[in-house]
């Protein structure tokens, strides 16, 4: 099969190849999924560059979300499956071949049915950025009298977590850096929208919520900004941090006195109720054709793979997405 692969950590255009690599057999337990698309996210470009973890297999093929059809199934596993539009997620957790080429194997709960009124291009935006986006809401427990606020309104996680907020009636504030991208957050259904390059994030908060405060925030970078916390946040409030840098400088006295909750997950590691409920929840919203799926334009082929890793490192909106 032909597949993206690199064998050490670096830059893209250093160090992704194109080639051919034994195509694998589906095993006890274990179904093959034929790839139709692989989505690229945030943290498969950082673990090939290396700035998160480093290579832990002698080769890897990136990319854990991916999307195609069933042609293969292990022991133990029903043969009906054979022919099933399916969903991956955590190709490429704790493995060293992801869904970067033409076939995956994985166990058959990581193949998730995606209904026939989805394409592949968006069942492979599901593992990461939705499977993130539902935990996080849940978390934040959003409903009609819940206001949150989510950083980077743009964003995959973020478009999602939008969208699954205002499903449970919350009202949703976030920030955002350019006009296109506040056009790409209220599409998704925010309420508010606050250019954090041109406005005080907290002024326009305390604006917005009657100088209350919001309920939760969710947050994809702690790391750049914990320190405002202080001025968006209720007492008793919530941040949920879904994403950091390796060090987060926290306003400790002020989530101290106001008896601040913090809860930090990590989506690869959800446990198997979690992973139940975020899964009910997404193939629900996917059922009823509610969910915007955003796919950045264009979508690369897989021998464009670098272009794609690029692609993602320059901020593109919407999911960045290689099909086959």
């Amino acid at each position: 099969m032909q597949a993206a692969y690199y064998e050490r950590n670096g830059p893209a255009r250093e160090v992704l190849r194109i080639g051919e690599i034994q195509t694998p057999r589906a095993g006890p337990g274990e179904v093959r999924v034929k790839l139709a698309a692989s989505g690229v996210n945030p943290s498969d470009v950082k673990s090939r560059q290396g700035s998160t973890r480093k290579i832990a297999f002698p080769r890897v093929i990136p990319h854990s979300d991916g999307a195609g059809v069933i042609d293969e199934v292990g022991d133990g596993v029903s043969k009906s499956r054979i022919g099933e539009r399916v969903w991956v997620w955590n190709g490429q957790w704790r493995r060293a071949f992801g869904t970067a080429a033409e076939f995956i194997v994985v166990p058959t709960t990581q193949a998730v049915a995606l209904p026939s009124n989805v394409s592949f291009e968006a069942g492979a935006c599901l593992g990461i950025p939705a499977m993130t986006a539902i935990h996080a809401v849940i978390l934040a427990k959003a409903t009609k009298d819940t206001i949150l606020l989510v950083s980077g309104g743009a964003g995959a996680v973020s478009q999602y977590v939008i969208q699954f907020a205002k499903a449970q009636g919350a009202a949703v504030i976030t920030t955002v850096s350019s006009p296109e991208k506040a056009k790409a957050a209220r599409e998704a259904g925010a309420d508010h929208t606050i250019d954090y390059k041109r406005e005080s994030v907290g002024e326009r908060v305390m604006e917005i919520t009657g100088k209350r405060g919001v309920d939760v925030t969710i947050e994809m970078d702690l790391t750049a900004n914990a320190k405002l916390i202080p001025s968006v946040l209720r007492p008793k409030g919530s941040v949920i941090v879904y994403g950091t840098g390796p060090e987060a400088v926290l306003p400790a006295a002020f989530c101290l006195i106001n008896s601040i909750r913090l809860q930090f997950f990590l989506v690869y590691e959800l446990d198997a109720p979690e992973r139940e409920r975020a899964l009910a929840a997404i193939n629900s919203a996917l059922k009823t054709g509610s969910l915007l799926n955003r796919i950045a334009q264009p979508t690369y082929s897989l021998t464009d793979t670098i272009a794609a890793h690029e692609a993602v490192e320059r901020g593109t909106i919407g999911n960045v997405i290689v099909t086959f």
